[in-house]
């Protein structure tokens, strides 16, 4: 799945509706994070905090990444 700036999430229409479900809760993570203002994000880095991280120095997606570890505490399903 995919948060987008504008509020609308990208799911891979390949999923089971259990999976979609568990994305869906994840990347509304993400929105929230987006709106609080501790996420964001450009063609080039991610902001986290105002920390700005370079996408081509990162595992994107990575479990142990701040933003990421808030957002897999939404998943039910092991990923």
């Amino acid at each position: 799945g995919q948060a987008n700036k504008n509020g609308s999430i990208i799911l891979n229409k390949n999923l089971s509706p259990l999976e979609q479900e568990d994305v869906i809760k994840h990347e509304k993570v993400h929105l929230n994070q987006m709106e609080r203002g501790d996420l964001d994000y450009d063609n080039d880095n991610v902001y986290w905090k105002g920390k700005k991280i370079p996408r081509s120095t990162m595992d994107e997606g990575n479990k142990n990444l701040p933003w990421e570890r808030e957002a897999y505490k939404a998943n039910k399903l092991k990923q």
